[in-house]
Parts: structure tokens; sequence; C-alpha cells
């Protein structure tokens, strides 16, 4: 058994125009975590600058996450909501782990590449070293488990590499200055992946991850989306001919199928298995309808609530700084910490 206490942390980055895959992937199962463990759920507007954005849009987007935070369930008195510019560790420990981390290692991250696509040369050099800030997000707080995407999974592990690193390179500092037992002074921090529809594919292509900037807007379901944009998305996504079929292996081959169902078995909190044996033989224009229903009646109300929280910036404010506060008060300790074991002279506030 692990000596450090069990902690969540995640985050979402705030670039605009929330999504059902950001909710399903992401935002609900952070709000399943809370009865079982000690939560921290950060709006990651540090990672968003990696890209130019506008100032006035970022701040905006900042408060919609927050917003969908809550509107999803996420408790702010019980959990730490807050975002990631407000308390300095993160870029302090990110830049310790800068010089911790190699250079291959970085340039193995696959997101890196699809990022910067052709244009490697001209991306920013923070978008190099993302992951770094990601796992010093993840270890200011000695979080134990991560609720992460497929596509996260490579930054995590680059997290464990880290860990590894930092507790091996400084093994005797920290016996010496006793902050940390056997497993050293970061814990090997665990991916949490499960349940349906973790990855949720484009409406309009079911082999490409819902984005954000997905053109056109039919390409997925926003989470401040009407009921009628809702059934208008889910009515024009892209399926095929077939009826659906009794067995999962039924959807080999068939990823906009796939992902229809996927993504009604992970609003319904069922499986795979079970939707298409309640629906088997059904054609699209029939299952399309019930997918629309389920869809306005587990969203439509998240929307709701996010609209009214967003027209409260005060409130939303308020909870970030609150958050804030809690966040750094876990925080300081742990990076002064660090400080120690590597040998930066600083004074102890």
């Amino acid at each position: 058994m692990s000596a450090f206490e069990a902690r969540v942390f995640s985050g979402v980055q705030p670039s605009g125009n929330l999504h059902l895959g950001n909710y399903l992937g992401a935002i609900k199962r952070f709000a399943g975590l809370q009865s079982t463990h000690n939560c921290v759920y950060c709006v990651v507007d540090m990672h968003a600058i990696t890209v130019w954005q506008d100032p006035a849009h970022l701040q905006a987007a900042i408060r919609e996450v927050a917003s969908a935070y809550i509107a999803a369930g996420i408790d702010p008195k019980g959990s730490i909501i807050f975002n990631q510019s407000q308390v300095s560790g993160h870029a302090e420990l990110a830049w310790v782990f800068n010089c911790i981390a190699r250079m291959g290692w970085l340039n193995r991250m696959t997101q890196f590449k699809e990022k910067a696509g052709k244009n490697r040369e001209n991306a920013s050099a923070g978008l190099f070293v993302y992951p770094s800030l990601m796992a010093a997000d993840i270890l200011l707080y000695k979080a134990t488990h991560v609720p992460v995407g497929e596509d996260q999974k490579q930054h995590l592990e680059l997290t464990r590499d880290i860990a590894a690193k930092f507790n091996n390179d400084y093994a005797d500092r920290i016996a010496e200055l006793d902050l940390g037992g056997e497993e050293g002074y970061f814990p090997m921090t665990e991916p949490v992946i499960s349940g349906p529809a973790t990855r949720v594919m484009s409406l309009r292509d079911g082999t490409k991850k819902m984005s954000k900037s997905d053109l056109p807007d039919l390409a997925r379901i926003n989470l401040t989306d009407d009921a009628d944009a809702i059934a208008k998305k889910v009515r024009k996504a892209k399926t095929d001919t077939e009826p659906l079929p009794g067995e999962v292996d039924g959807l080999k081959e068939r990823p906009d199928a796939a992902n229809l169902v996927g993504i009604y078995a992970a609003l319904a909190e069922t499986t795979t298995a079970d939707v298409l044996k309640e629906h088997a033989g059904a054609q699209f224009f029939a299952f399309k309808p019930a997918l629309t229903d389920l869809a306005v009646a587990k969203l439509a109300p998240i929307a709701d609530e996010m609209r009214r929280l967003n027209n409260d910036p005060g409130y939303i404010e308020g909870v970030l700084a609150d958050g804030a506060e809690r966040a750094d008060a876990i925080a300081r300790p742990v990076l002064q910490g660090v400080k120690d074991i590597v040998g930066l002279l600083s004074s102890r506030k």
C-alpha cells in the first residue's frame, strides 16, 4: 500500500467551446470521483497559452470551464477548483522538471508532433515542454491518481518517468532530509481510464477525435447547446446504411456507428453491449431520436446551469480564488521540499 495520501488531480484547458467529449471524457468522471477521493481540479490556463490566445477570450474561457465543473456536479467546497496560473508553484516546479526530463523523452511525445505538424520550427518552446508542466501540475500535489483520456496516457507515463528520475537522482538527499519513504519524494501516479466513450469522436468523422476547433460546428455537441441544436447535430451525424448489430464485434470497421453507440452508452451509464442488446437491428433513423432524447435530458440541465453561472462572473472568480488559496496550501510545502532536495537556497515563508 502506498504511503502517499490518495489524491486525484486533473484539469481542462480553457480554449473555448467545451463539448460533449470534454464532458464524457473528463468532467463527468471528475464529479464521480469526489465521493471516494480528495480531488483537485484545475483550469489549466498556462497550458492554453502554449499557442496564442486572445486575452479577453481566454479569461472568459477560464470562467466557462469553472462553470462547467460546477454545473456538472463538482462541489467547490468539497473539491478544489482553481486556475493554474494563480498558484506559482506550477511554473516553479515545471522548471525543475525541465532540468530533470531528457530531450529524448520530450521528442517522443506524439501530441507535440500532432499539434506542431509541419510547422515544428515555429512552434513555441512552451508547446514542446508542455509535458513537463503537466508533470508539475500533478506532482505539485503528489497526486496518486489522474483521470485521463487515452491520448494523455503518454504524458502521464512521462510524469512517472520524471518522478522516478527525481526520486533516484536525489535518493540520498531525500533520505538525509527525511522527506520521503521507500517510494521516494514523489508517487508513481496511476491513470484512471474507465467507462465507455472516454474518447468521443467527431459527429462528422468517426475516425477523428471530437475537437473544440472542429469545423463545421455540426461535428461537435457543445455543452452550451440547446435542445434544438443537439437534435440537429445528432440528426445530421454521419452514419452508415447498416442496422445496429446485436454484438459489439459487429461495430468493427464501423467507426461512425461505434461512436454514436458509445456516446449513448456513456450518457446512459451503461455498456455498449447493453445498448446493442436494446437496439439490435434498429436503423439509425430510429436510433438517433432515442440518442437525441437522452442527450437533451442529460445535457440540458448542465447547459442551463452553465449559462446561469456564466452570468455571475464574480461568483466564479470567488470560487477560483478560494480554490487557489487551498491549492497553494498543499503545493507550497511540496515545492519547498523540492527546493531543499535539489539545493536551492530560499527563505521559508
